[in-house]
């Protein structure tokens, strides 16, 4: 911390005609010359090292076309960009010091030089974020569609009836944020009340989706009174969110390691382990779905995953649908135990190295507070009407946990990096 002259633009715009032996009365602030960038030396060297790799697969590719260095330049690319652009406003930043520590800089250099450094200052950190973001591998599904599951848990038919407003809720959301969704299966619980759900999936159609609500999937609770209710006590309930990648119809074109008809893929599902049963349909629909034999059960022998189907009075497009989840569902599980796997890895380098699964309970609906709890950011919103409706106050807790999940994972790769060193 040092102190530099400083201009108050506002005053000198008003009294323009201030005698200059005055103007220093009306130049003086304190500057923080050290920005908090919130950047460690582990994650700049690792930048650093990603960007020296950018610039050699560039040599490269000018050279002789190559397919795999092409796609790996396009995972470097956000890093080099964003570590050139923190460099140029390091840069700038101590160019602009080395002028105000210079005695002989005249006030009017020292007040845009300033000024500018006020500018640098403030846009650091956000270029800091970015580069923290883009130094996280990409999840291998963010790119894809994906389907939202919605099962209602613990609290019985308010359960279910809260299930029916986060179907709405998310619905919403896609709606105002351009997102192409479509209901591709909807149950409701046998009763009186028909939007008590016992489950429901929504297909998100737009690639990137599954980037966009992956930080969706957990256990939803609601706290309020139901409107059975007769002596005016809150009641718990709970609704357990999936966010599950989706695949196209074919695997062809795709990544060959998301290529679900490649036997040599992660995601390769063998027909032979998967068991076909055809059904009728129950609930309400008419005489012809009770009685063809529209509905599609699958059950994945080796995991015991189970799906069944029966929103069309098609046999064939039920089976296609159900396909669909089951494929959705085995690869978020095969992810995930990927996932946990790196888990345990750090937590033996470093311990006390944990993440957040889909049975953690992520967030709080609370209707007599009108707030909204994320319990992994900790934000809280006292706005629940617009939190409910899918509107600025769900995106903003959202785009908090996005930050939330930055952050552990660069904690994490700091921490890797700082055991492997005392290894070395």
């Amino acid at each position: 911390m040092f102190t530099v002259p400083w201009t108050c633009s506002r005053c000198l715009r008003r009294f323009p005609k201030i005698a200059p032996d005055l103007r220093p009365f009306f130049q003086r602030r304190t500057v923080n010359t050290i920005p908090d960038t919130g950047l460690s030396p582990a994650l700049l060297v690792r930048a650093r090292s990603l960007a020296a790799e950018h610039s050699a697969l560039s040599s490269r590719l000018a050279d002789s076309f190559d397919a795999k260095t092409a796609k790996r330049l396009g995972e470097l690319v956000s890093v080099a960009e964003t570590l050139k652009k923190w460099d140029s406003a390091n840069e700038s930043i101590s160019e602009l010091q080395s002028l105000l520590n210079d005695p002989n800089t005249d006030s009017e250099l020292r007040s845009l030089a300033v000024e500018d450094l006020e500018g640098n200052h403030g846009t650091l950190p956000a270029i800091s974020d970015k580069l923290k973001e883009s130094l996280i591998p990409r999840h291998p599904f963010a790119g894809l569609p994906c389907l939202l599951e919605i099962r209602p848990g613990a609290g019985g038919d308010e359960a279910g009836l809260f299930a029916f407003e986060l179907l709405r809720m998310y619905t919403s959301f896609c709606s105002r944020r351009g997102l192409g969704s479509s209901l591709i299966k909807k149950d409701v619980a046998d009763g009186p009340a028909e939007d008590c759900l016992s489950e429901a999936v929504l297909e998100v159609g737009t690639d990137g989706a599954y980037e966009i609500l992956r930080t969706e999937s957990g256990v939803h609770r609601v706290q309020r009174v139901p409107a059975t209710e007769t002596k005016g006590r809150t009641h718990t309930s709970a609704v357990s969110v999936m966010i599950l990648p989706s695949f196209p119809e074919t695997g062809s074109g795709m990544d060959s390691g998301l290529n679900f008809e490649d036997p040599n893929s992660d995601y390769y599902i063998n027909p032979q382990d998967v068991r076909t049963e055809k059904m009728r349909a129950s609930g309400a629909g008419g005489q012809h779905v009770n009685k063809t034999e529209s509905a599609i059960r699958l059950t994945h022998v080796p995991s015991g995953t189970v799906v069944s189907m029966q929103d069309s009075r098609s046999q064939h497009a039920n089976r296609k649908k159900a396909w669909q989840v089951l494929r959705a569902k085995l690869a978020e599980a095969r992810q995930e135990a990927r996932e946990q796997e790196l888990v345990q890895l750090r937590r033996g380098a470093m311990g006390g190295v944990a993440r957040m699964g889909r049975g953690d309970k992520i967030r709080t609906y609370n209707y007599g507070q009108s707030r909204c709890t994320d319990h992994r950011s900790g934000i809280t919103i006292h706005n629940l009407d617009d939190v409910l409706v899918g509107g600025d106050g769900l995106e903003t807790v959202m785009d908090s946990v996005r930050t939330w999940l930055v952050d552990r994972e660069v904690e994490a790769m700091v921490a890797e990096d700082a055991a492997k060193k005392q290894l070395i």
